[in-house]
This record gives structure tokens, sequence and C-alpha cells, in this order.
């Protein structure tokens, strides 16, 4: 993933990492790395489909840093008040929204949640069913993560799971606002952290 960052995204992230350690510990460290391991995965996988589609994006700039690590890093920031469970469940909404973005889009074209018709592969506020199920899988993979770097219950990890999903869906919806000119894929991807946040406030 570092190697995919332009230098300002590269000062960032570290200043996140930085950020995340100081006040959350190694866990939480950990959890994000995992984060940006599966990114990179998910990225690269299918790059030949996705370089003939003209939607394969490899290097990343300090805008997308900042849309998938802001909430997390500030959910971290105050965690000794609000606790561990936004943190990761933001983590895991952004995880949940970049499996459905790199995966989905490998189906075919999707359906707009505007007007229900088949666009081109890539196109915000669009669903495919592998979309789905790849989005659940995102969220799932932070829950499971946290059973074991956070020590959380089986159910607290399906409410992780779930609240990750949660935020993916969400994204998708703010996703058709941004078709429509209102906003950008940075400020829906930080809309879909703060969503999984929330839910994770419920979390215990």
């Amino acid at each position: 993933m570092v190697a995919m960052l332009d230098k300002p995204g590269l000062a960032l992230a570290v200043l996140f990492g930085t950020s995340v350690f100081v006040f959350g510990g190694a866990q939480y460290l950990a959890i994000m790395l995992v984060f940006l391991m599966l990114a990179l995965f998910v990225t690269k996988y299918g790059y030949y489909e996705k370089k003939e589609m003209g939607i394969y994006e490899h290097d990343r700039s300090w805008e997308n840093v900042l849309s998938n690590g802001l909430v997390p890093a500030i959910c971290a920031v105050l965690s000794p008040i609000i606790g561990p469970m936004p943190y990761v469940a933001s983590v895991a909404a952004v995880t949940s929204d970049k499996f459905a973005s790199e995966l989905g889009v490998l189906s075919g074209e999707p359906i707009s949640l505007d007007g229900f018709k088949r666009v081109k592969p890539g196109t915000s506020g669009a669903v495919s069913i592998l979309g789905f199920i790849m989005s659940l899988c995102g969220a799932a993979l932070i829950g499971i993560s946290a059973i074991f770097l956070f020590g959380v219950t089986p159910t607290a990890a399906l409410l992780i799971t779930l609240a990750g999903f949660a935020g993916g869906v969400i994204d998708s919806l703010f996703g058709v606002l941004e078709e429509r000119g209102l906003g950008t894929k940075g400020t829906t991807n930080i809309i879909c952290a703060i969503a999984g946040a929330v839910m994770g406030l419920y979390i215990k």
C-alpha cells in the first residue's frame, strides 16, 4: 500500500498511523494494517480486467488517505472516552466499501440506485450482487480480526460486520448524490466511515 501512495499521501498515512498507535495502541495499529493489506490485495486483484475497463487506480494521493483514515484516526484519539468499537467499526466500514468498489466491478454492469438502470462498472451509487457479497466479506474480515486483536466476542464480531456492511451500503446511497455532483468520492468515503463509527458506539 505504501508503494501506491504519493509523497503527501505517505506523509499523511504516517501521521494517521502514529496517532492511531499513540492514542490506541498496538492492536489499533494492527487492525489498520489488516485493512491496508486487504486494500492492497483487492486493488491488485483483477488488474487486467480493471485496466481494460479504465477503472484501475494504482497511485493514491493524500485525498484517498484522508477519506479512509480520518474518521478511524479520530476514533482512536477519542478511544479513552468512547472505547474501541467505533474505531473498529469505522475500519470495517471502509474495508466493506473497498471490497465492494474493487471487487464488485468485476461482475459486469451494476444497477444504479438512481433509477435502477444498468450503468458502467465504477459508477458511484451503483450496486451488484457480487458487490454486496464482497462488501459483507470485507467487513467480516475486520470483525474476525477484532476477535484476535481486541478479544471481542463472536457476537460483537458479528455486530462489527453488520455495522461495516451498513456503512458500505450508506456509501452506495450517498454515491447517488455524488453522481449528481453533490460531493466527491472522498466525502462519500468519510460518510461511510462515520456511519460505521456511530453504529460502533452501540457495540459492547
